[in-house]
């Protein structure tokens, strides 16, 4: 009973990790340099919506409805770039100003 619920235990983790690692697998949006609220949108919908949903309410990522009242513009903007629990870093999928208009984008939802 021990083993089958180590490989239990294991599968679960197992499947976490390719989900949450695989929400932005194929998505290479270093060509196209958007800025603004449109840009920003695009960027959500090609990028972000996978995980968090196309109304930011949340899939395998947290929701990111009231993001903007919960952290400041800088703070979402170190997370796109450096990743967090579970969330990749898109530093090396977007560039600077992607980056900075996604951010400012998430920091008016409140």
């Amino acid at each position: 009973m021990n083993r089958r619920k180590g490989y239990l235990v294991f599968m679960m983790f197992f499947v976490v990790v390719v989900v949450s690692t695989a929400c932005n697998q194929g998505n290479d949006a270093s060509n196209t340099t958007v800025p603004g609220e449109a840009g920003a949108v695009a960027l959500y919908k090609k990028q972000c919506l996978s995980c968090h949903a196309a109304d930011l309410s949340g899939r395998v990522g947290p929701s990111l409805q009231h993001i903007g009242s919960n952290m400041t513009k800088e703070e979402l903007l170190g997370i796109i770039q450096g990743g967090a629990v579970g969330m990749p870093a898109f530093n090396h999928i977007l560039n600077g100003e992607e980056m900075e208009a996604l951010a400012q984008w998430l920091s008016i939802h409140q």
